[in-house]
């Protein structure tokens, strides 16, 4: 009887575990559907930002402005965004193994900057050099909060602290997929596009200059990435923790089968037992 009682407060504590994982679930589904309107909403101006100033900087020295200054990398600042919950797979782990990676390097000298409670959580324990700390930041953030952290990095990168700055971070793909991106941030790799589509070239008028429109570019541009970085993370952490619920609620009801099945044999060995015991009692009396 007794491990009947034990295969039973099993099966009530793994129910118990379900109705939170299907809750989880739910709440991330919600806040899923959220996240990824933003992010695809976000997207087509960071890259057509992205486009106009490639074209600006055809057309500007790119010794012009500090932001494009390419110098020896000595020093470098990685800017790592993992999510400020867990129960959401292995989407902390892979940012922060990517991090441990680039750690590793010889002959580069890293500080970070941490978004994130788990990324903040890790690297503390470790000798690692936490520039500044963000935590809490997904509860609510707006582009006011990647305004602040671009200005720091920019500020950081023209006074010569760092030669380098790198954001870690995961970009949404689907709500099963999240692609790990590590992405330089400045100095500002400015992609390589064509003239136009078919080879066509596309000229613009400036007002009041092409380099000054370009100083004011390249300052939103890298706010304007960080934005889009964490827009990028937020969908992928509630699209990873969606994904996640959902199998731990499917795993809990598998379990539950077989804890039930296996209640059931015991009940059922427990009984024939009891009336084996009863009939070899009876015969027990008659003879």
């Amino acid at each position: 009887m007794s491990s009947l009682r034990i295969i039973r407060r099993r099966i009530n504590s793994i129910k118990t575990t379900q109705q939170i994982t299907k809750a989880m679930k739910m709440v991330s589904a919600v806040k899923f559907r959220r996240a990824q309107e933003r992010v695809i909403a976000a997207r087509p101006y960071a890259y057509r930002m992205a486009e106009v100033i490639s074209r600006l900087a055809k057309r500007t020295n790119p010794e012009a402005h500090p932001l494009l200054t390419r110098r020896a990398r000595e020093k470098a600042l990685l800017i790592v965004i993992t999510a400020d919950k867990g129960l959401c797979g292995s989407f902390n782990s892979n940012a922060i193994k990517r991090t441990m990676a680039l750690l590793e390097e010889d002959q580069v000298q890293f500080s970070l900057i941490t978004l994130g409670k788990k990324g903040t959580g890790y690297f503390k324990k470790r000798n690692v050099v936490i520039k500044r700390e963000y935590i809490d930041l997904f509860r609510s953030f707006s582009y006011k909060d990647a305004a602040a952290i671009g200005r720091e990095v920019k500020e950081a990168y023209i006074q010569g602290e760092v030669d380098e700055v790198i954001m870690v971070y995961n970009e949404f793909v689907s709500a099963m997929q999240q692609r790990l991106t590590t992405k330089t941030l400045l100095p500002l790799a400015l992609p390589s596009l064509g003239e136009g589509e078919g080879g066509e070239f596309i000229e613009y008028i400036y007002e009041p200059s092409a380099s000054q429109v370009l100083e004011a570019l390249l300052n939103r541009y890298v706010e304007v990435q960080i934005f889009h970085a964490l827009l990028e993370s937020a969908a992928s952490e509630h699209g990873a923790r969606m994904t996640a619920m959902d199998a731990a609620t499917e795993n809990a009801s598998e379990m539950i089968d077989r804890l039930t099945l296996l209640l059931n044999k015991a009940r059922q060995a427990a009984i024939t037992k009891e009336l084996i015991e009863v009939v070899s009692g009876a015969d027990a009396l008659k003879g």
